[in-house]
């Protein structure tokens, strides 16, 4: 029983019709691609809060109304 048990766990590759793939291959690939995931989900928030950022400086007094303020000083003198 043991020599098909460990016949099985040293034949762990991802068999194709021509050739086959190492688990260790495809666990390097799929650590590397959700790490590089990992990053590009940082910079993008970090670039989405500058956006906004700029943004809100550039809008800061573009929607304020102008507000007139009457001179009450010189109607009460005259």
């Amino acid at each position: 029983m043991s020599s098909l048990n460990s016949k099985s766990s040293t034949n762990s590759d991802l068999n194709l019709v021509l050739f086959s793939i190492p688990q260790s291959f495809l666990l390097q690939v799929g650590t590397a691609s959700v790490l590089m995931l990992l990053l590009a989900e940082k910079a993008t928030a970090q670039t989405l809060q500058a956006i906004g950022e700029a943004t809100e400086e550039i809008f800061r007094g573009d929607r304020l109304p102008i507000l007139d303020f009457p001179e009450d000083n010189l109607e009460n003198e005259g």
